[in-house]
C-alpha cells in the first residue's frame, strides 16, 4: 500500500517507520528544513541547544518498548527523575539532542523536507492526491495527516470529508523561547532544569548540564500568557525583553550570543480524546490527539500506523 504522511514530527515519523517495517511504500512530506518538528536541536557556534521539547516521560508500556530500543541504540538516555523534587519518574532526553530521535526514526524512510503541501484531494476510487507547491502530485492509497490541526483543516477543506467540527476547534498555546550561549556556568541548579520559576517562564534548561552542549547554553521557554502578550512585539524589543528575563539564571556568566524562537502551535489546550481520528483511508494524528506530550505524539503515530495496516485485513 502506498501511504503519504504529512508532517515529519514524532507522530509522522514513528507512523512511517512502522508502516515501512510492515512492507508499505511510504513518503513523508514536511515544510521544515529537517525532520523532527518539536524534536528540535540547534547549533549556535560550538553550543548545542534543544529548543523544542526538553525531555519526555513514559507511562504506557507500548511507548516504553520503543524507548528501551532507543536507549539500547544510544539515541536516548535518562536525564533525571525530577527537578526541584524527585518524583521517581525518569525524564528522558536525546543523548545528543532531541532531534537525534527524529533522525534515528527517519533512517531508511523517504522524508522530503522543504516541501509545502498545497492541496489534498480525495479521488473517486477513495485514493488520495497530495499536491505540493511545485506542482508535483503524490498519489496514495492512504493518507496520514500529523501537522497541527489548524493546518490540517486548511489542507483537508478541499477533500470533501466530513470531519467533526470539534476536532478543529482545538486551540493551541504559543511559546516564546530564548536560546542563549554563555561565557561561563549558569545559575541553574542541578540537574539543569527549572520548571515554572516565575509567572513569565515555563521552563529553563541548561543544555551543558543536560550533557548535549560543549558550552554553557540556556533554553528558556516562556509561559502561554506571557508568550501571547508579547507575541507581536517588535523583534528587537522582544529579544531584549527575553534577555532581561534570563538574567536571574546567568549567575556570573554573560550572554555571548542569543536567538529568539517562536512556536506558534506549541501545546494543544484541549486534546482530542482518542489517539487518532479516522475516516476510511484518512487518519489524523499528532500530539493534539489523546495527549500533548512526546508520549502522546508517539502513541498517536503508532495508532495511525495500525489503523492503516488494518485496511488490508
Amino acid at each position: 500500500m502506498r501511504v503519504v504522511v504529512i508532517g515529519a514530527g514524532l507522530a509522522g515519523l514513528i507512523a512511517a517507520q512502522q508502516l515501512r517495517n510492515s512492507g508499505h511504500d511510504v513518503v513523508v512530506l514536511d515544510k521544515g528544513k529537517s525532520p523532527g518538528g518539536r524534536l528540535a536541536t540547534r547549533r549556535i557556534g560550538d553550543a548545542t541547544l534543544d529548543h523544542g521539547a526538553q525531555f519526555f516521560t513514559v507511562r504506557e508500556p507500548e511507548f516504553e518498548h520503543h524507548v528501551q530500543q532507543w536507549i539500547q541504540a544510544g539515541i536516548v538516555r535518562e536525564w533525571c527523575k525530577g527537578f526541584s523534587t524527585q518524583d521517581g519518574h525518569p525524564r528522558y532526553i536525546g543523548a545528543h539532542g532531541m532531534n537525534g530521535i527524529a533522525k534515528h526514526l527517519a533512517q531508511g524512510i523517504d522524508v522530503r523536507c522543504n516541501t509545502f503541501v498545497f492541496e489534498v484531494t480525495r479521488n473517486e476510487d477513495t485514493s488520495w492526491s497530495t499536491k505540493i507547491d511545485d506542482g508535483t502530485v503524490y498519489q496514495s492509497d492512504a493518507l496520514i495527516v500529523t501537522c497541527p490541526l489548524p493546518q490540517a483543516y486548511s489542507l483537508l477543506i478541499t477533500a470533501h470529508v466530513e470531519i467533526p467540527e470539534a476536532l478543529f476547534q482545538c486551540a493551541y498555546d504559543r511559546t516564546l523561547g530564548l536560546l542563549a550561549v554563555l561565557d561561563g556556568e549558569s545559575a541553574v541548579p542541578a540537574p539543569g532544569g527549572i520548571q515554572s520559576p516565575d509567572d513569565s517562564l515555563q521552563f529553563v534548561a541548561d543544555n551543558y548540564m543536560k550533557g548535549i552542549s560543549h558550552l554553557p547554553a540556556l533554553t528558556l521557554h516562556f509561559s502561554p500568557a506571557f508568550s501571547e502578550q508579547h507575541w507581536d512585539d517588535e523583534p528587537h524589543a522582544l529579544h531584549q525583553l527575553l534577555i532581561k528575563h534570563a538574567q536571574p539564571f546567568l549567575g556570573h556568566a554573560r550572554i555571548m550570543e542569543s536567538q529568539v524562537k517562536k512556536w506558534r502551535f506549541a501545546t494543544p489546550r484541549t486534546p482530542w480524546p482518542q489517539r487518532i481520528w479516522q475516516h476510511d483511508s484518512l487518519v489524523i494524528a499528532g500530539d493534539a490527539m489523546s495527549g500533548p506530550k512526546v508520549e502522546g505524539a508517539a502513541l498517536s503515530g503508532l495508532a495511525a500506523a495500525n489503523a492503516i495496516s488494518e485496511l488490508q485485513n
